[in-house]
């Protein structure tokens, strides 16, 4: 099985060959690093923020961005399941923490989004996010939680898996509540889960050059800003 592997924001350079693969409806895995602000000091020149959209905007190419290591997995069984389909597996720099720790017999990332957290009683708030922010979303729903708002988390690994599932299933891991999905890069593609009033913490422009943990607080990309948004629309 054909791979290629660089630092995400190279995918500029690799776009012809990527897309004559999805063209041809070949196998071939590009595990492409370094997927956001998060790589830190090599800054905005290396630091991708159009691309994670950029690239689920070509046809028949699946984007995967794994939120710890149990996703990962996950996700490069599903890359090497899809025969007739390349795939893109955005990776992080950064150490993530492991937030899937009880086994499931399933695949959850084959359906491309799927509840990680209920809420407590009745859900007022759904957090949708991907990749490292995977673990934002998940503290932020702590603060959501303590102040008695009922607040869901949905992992969304694939955005192209989860268009492909029954409407009903697709229905039912949107929820009603209010919405708000988080990730490293630009909102174009999330209107499709949020819809156009649903709230969106993420990048607007490029990085900058300084360590990952600053710029996350710099671009305003946090559990406190997520967990403002929610309640700016409950």
């Amino acid at each position: 099985i054909p791979y290629g592997g660089t630092f995400l924001v190279f995918t500029d350079y690799a776009r012809p060959s990527i897309r004559l693969s999805a063209l041809m409806g070949l196998r071939v895995v590009y595990v492409m690093t370094h997927d956001s602000i998060g790589l830190g000091e090599d800054g905005p020149t290396h630091q991708p923020v159009e691309h994670v959209a950029s690239l689920r905007a070509m046809p028949n190419l699946l984007v995967f961005r794994p939120a710890d290591g149990v996703e990962t997995a996950e996700c490069w069984a599903l890359a090497l399941e899809n025969a007739n389909r390349p795939s893109v597996l955005a990776l992080t720099r950064q150490a993530l923490p492991t937030l899937r720790t009880v086994h499931r017999d399933d695949n959850p990332c084959a359906r491309g989004a799927y509840e990680l957290l209920p809420a407590t009683g009745t859900a007022k708030v759904s957090l949708f996010a991907t990749g490292s922010e995977l673990s934002l979303a998940v503290e932020a729903r702590k603060l959501l939680e303590a102040e008695g708002i009922g607040t869901r988390v949905v992992s969304v690994p694939c955005m192209e898996l989860f268009a492909e599932q029954p409407e009903a299933y697709r229905r039912a891991t949107i929820g009603t509540g209010a919405r708000v999905a988080v990730e490293a890069g630009v909102r174009q593609g999330w209107d499709a889960i949020i819809g156009a009033d649903g709230a969106f913490v993420g990048m607007s422009g490029f990085g900058a050059s300084a360590p990952a943990g600053d710029l996350y607080k710099h671009f305003g990309i946090t559990p406190e800003a997520v967990a403002k948004a929610a309640k700016a629309r409950i």
